[in-house]
């Protein structure tokens, strides 16, 4: 089989003159010219020996591919429940989004295959092999008609929802074909989930791929299902399986139950030592969100084809211009010293100001240095209006920091500073040890504060018990060590539909990690401080 070529032969001369011969001197001799080179294949088909019909696919060639001679790693894009293989290059716009970070990214083939609704595995029966098929026929005919790189290495699976679960479960069953996943929204359930599903949509979606269709309870957790099932195949002894493979698994924190199926997968990975990046951000499933995953999500593709390591942190937020000590006060109340921040505005104004309390957890002997990091960040962000205008007081983590000193602070500031004086205007924050205060006092006395910031909090598994009137912000890296804790006050906060937003970020606990979630805070902080 000869590999994919964009030129044709030209009409051999010797046809043209026999044409000539026989008397066409008054019909001009037309010559077909070269197909023009197109990067978007559209309607390809593989017949399947496998499958027993002809699989749909389409094609994204690099820019590049027609003049040159490289060879190109692969990423097979994989579409969600319901949908077809025109969904990347329609509604997902691949060719628009990879061109767009060509310069961040090497140049790959993007192959689009219909999945069906076989979420990319076979199916228990043994009939409609998807996996085989994918693994033995679409990637060997995939690399004899174009310039691919033939190495696991080089061979990477994105999807989105149902493909969210294709692009997890390919390179970890099949590791000497894939080793670089993208799950986007990940599709699949938890034990609790996969058992609590109503019997119609069981035996629908999920009975009829991996067995127990009709039954209920614990029965639905065939043996098939959980070789099929992360939370069993990850929560193994045989994690040296799984040390070659990349995961950048990426969820929004609006989707209806798939964030907690995504955070549970993020914790057995930490609990098991899985490699992998995790990210949470504001969205719901929909390409809307996705896209706004592509710019990492290539390049971690990208640096992953190439041997290189993704960065362990991102680049540090600017603080911009720098306050002094002058800047601020500090006083002491009840033997606690406290620093407050005026916005700039405070005077020439005659308005009350809505107040952020914050409980510091600072690095060892740098309380001051920080203080005025975090005091600069805040005031800029008031300067560029992506803050409005409010109090901060600076609050030194310690064992007496407990919700009737807090109130007792709470009272020293709106006696002798414009503060606004309800709890909707007062905002409460906390970082590592700080934020476990934090949300500990929001539990104990909920009449203090409208919202609760909590950042890389060193949240208990157990926990403590969400308010439901206040809103919560939660914000942990990746590498945290509290990924359990924060998962299960995130459930808790989700059960009882309590308004909340929730960030997991890239990297491990730091001053200038806080700085860089407090900064990526500033659009719900900002609708949390009411003027």
């Amino acid at each position: 089989m000869e590999r994919y070529s964009a030129s044709l032969p030209l009409i051999p001369m010797v046809l043209i003159l026999v044409l000539s011969l026989f008397g066409c001197k008054d019909e001009a001799i037309k010559v077909d010219e070269p197909i023009p080179f197109s990067r978007l294949l559209e309607n390809q088909k593989m017949s399947s020996q496998i499958f027993k019909v002809d699989i749909n696919y389409a094609v994204l060639l690099p820019e590049d591919y027609n003049e040159s001679t490289d060879d190109y790693p692969v990423v097979y894009l994989l579409h969600g429940f319901g949908d077809n293989e025109k969904a990347w290059y329609t509604s997902g716009g691949i060719k628009y989004y990879s061109d767009l970070y060509k310069d961040e990214i090497v140049p790959m083939i993007y192959v689009m295959p219909i999945g069906y609704n076989t979420y990319y595995v076979n199916r228990y029966t043994g009939s409609y092999p998807y996996m085989d098929m994918i693994t033995t026929e679409l990637v060997p005919t995939i690399d004899n008609l174009f310039r691919t790189k033939q190495d696991k290495v080089a061979r990477a699976v994105m999807g989105y929802s149902m493909g969210g679960y294709g692009a997890l479960i390919l390179p970890a069953l099949n590791p000497d074909i894939f080793t670089i996943g993208v799950p986007l929204s990940m599709s699949f359930r938890t034990d609790e989930q996969y058992i609590s599903e109503p019997q119609g949509v069981f035996d629908y979606q999920w009975g009829t791929i991996f067995g127990g269709k009709g039954v209920s309870g614990e029965a639905r957790l065939t043996d098939y299902f959980k070789q099929h099932s992360p939370f069993h195949f990850f929560n193994t002894s045989n994690k040296e399986g799984f040390a070659g493979l990349k995961f950048l698994i990426d969820c929004g924190d609006d989707e209806e139950t798939l964030t907690i199926t995504n955070d549970a997968l993020h914790a057995v990975m930490r609990d098991h030592q899985i490699p992998h990046e995790y990210r949470v951000r504001s969205g719901g499933h929909s390409f809307d969100y996705w896209k706004k995953s592509y710019p990492e999500a290539l390049k971690f593709i990208s640096n992953s084809v190439q041997g290189i390591p993704h960065p362990s942190n991102p680049e540090p937020v600017t603080i911009g211009e720098r306050i002094t000590g002058s800047d601020f006060e500090s006083v002491e109340i009840s033997g606690v010293e406290i620093n407050v921040l005026k916005p700039a505005d405070y005077a020439t104004s005659t308005i009350d100001y809505p107040v952020v309390y914050m409980i510091h957890d600072c690095e060892e002997g740098q309380r001051e240095s920080n203080v005025a990091d975090i005091f600069s960040l805040l005031r800029n962000g008031m300067k560029a209006n992506t803050l409005n205008n409010a109090m901060v007081v600076e609050i030194p983590v310690s064992e007496s920091i407990e919700s009737d000193r807090i109130a007792e602070i709470i009272s020293y500031v709106e006696a002798q500073y414009r503060a606004r004086a309800d709890r909707a205007s007062r905002v409460l924050l906390g970082n590592a040890l700080g934020g476990l205060h934090a949300a500990n006092i929001a539990s104990e006395d909920s009449s203090l504060f409208g919202s609760c910031f909590l950042f890389d909090a060193e949240l208990q598994e157990a926990g403590v018990d969400p308010q439901t009137d206040i809103f919560y912000y939660l914000d942990i890296l990746d590498d945290g060590d509290s990924y359990r804790g924060y998962h299960n006050f995130y459930a808790k906060i989700r059960d009882a539909d309590i308004g909340y937003e929730y960030r997991v970020r890239q990297g491990a606990e730091s001053f200038q990690s806080f700085l860089n979630g407090l900064s990526e805070s500033f659009p719900s902080l900002r609708k949390s401080l009411k003027n």
